[in-house]
């Protein structure tokens, strides 16, 4: 098809449009930004692909997107950079518009997933998709946000996932105590990170490393963590964290099996919520690849 040239045109008005909440409500479409993003999203999930726009010189640097495209029936124009930027600006000259869909908690849960991350009140777009990235990278089987946290398909969120939303599934919307409640019965313990937690997380990888390390998991450490309930990193687990400015709520809080805080060892007030959830996700990972 001819290359795109016009950035006032109607079809570039509606793609940058999509930038907006309203917009991506009404149209049920959302933007993917960005070589690895749009690479992620053709790889893994083509069929949701409405359009995918692309400069020349892009085209040929990610010639690899432009044949995933191709082989998976996938339309591909080029644009100008000019319509392209008009388009969005920080879509590196490579754009798709995808269908909105979002995974049922139903549904990730029926996976049996071993770890999954639920943010509760998170309103940063950034922080979000970084923990979606995070989990992602630790191995967890989901993510869920619940109600009031920023919308998934926020363009920098999308971004921050680096395509990491491809790859697990991500349910939204729900209350925390109903999120809480399908956890539990799905087998999962609730492990709530928080500052002011009564578990440190240093001290339960060490006791989680001395369970494994004696071979049948009946050792004096396992003796101790049943006495006194101690969290138990090796078990299917959701980590929950709140909001970027004041936590977890005393009754979010109360919801969970257990509140855990990272150690801070050095001199800083505390950790942002990305870096925290990265911490405790791999924590976790790392105890169940040894279990």
């Amino acid at each position: 098809m001819p290359e795109l040239t016009n950035p006032r045109s109607e079809r570039v008005r509606s793609v940058r449009a999509l930038a907006g909440r309203s917009a991506r409500q009404r149209h049920g479409r959302y933007l993917v930004e960005g070589p690895q993003g749009v690479r992620e999203l053709v790889r893994e999930a083509p069929g949701d692909v409405v359009d995918l726009y692309l400069s020349q010189a892009a085209a040929q640097r990610h010639a690899d997107v432009l044949a995933a495209a191709r082989s998976a029936g996938v339309p591909a124009r080029t644009a100008t950079p000019e319509v392209l930027r008009a388009m969005s600006p920080d879509a590196q000259e490579v754009l798709a518009v995808a269908r909105t869909r979002t995974s049922d908690l139903a549904d990730l849960l029926a996976a049996a997933p071993r770890l999954v991350t639920v943010l509760h009140h998170v309103r940063d777009p950034g922080n979000a998709g970084t923990v979606i990235r995070a989990a992602d990278a630790a191995g967890a089987g989901g993510v869920v946000l619940t109600e009031a946290s920023v919308e998934v398909h926020n363009p920098k969120v999308v971004r921050s996932t680096a395509g990491s939303l491809f790859h697990l599934p991500v349910a939204t919307g729900a209350p925390l105590r109903v999120v809480v409640d399908a956890l539990h019965a799905a087998g999962l313990q609730v492990l709530a990170a928080d500052g002011a937690g009564e578990w440190d997380l240093d001290d339960l990888q060490d006791l989680a490393a001395a369970t494994t390390s004696s071979g049948s998991g009946t050792g004096h450490a396992e003796d101790a963590r049943r006495a006194d309930e101690t969290p138990d990193l090796t078990a299917p687990t959701a980590w929950l964290f709140g909001n970027e400015a004041w936590g977890l709520r005393p009754q979010d809080r109360d919801l969970a099996d257990a509140v855990v805080r990272v150690p801070l060892h050095g001199r800083a007030e505390s950790l942002n919520l990305a870096t925290a959830a990265t911490v405790c996700l791999y924590a976790s990972a790392r105890a169940q690849r040894r279990a």
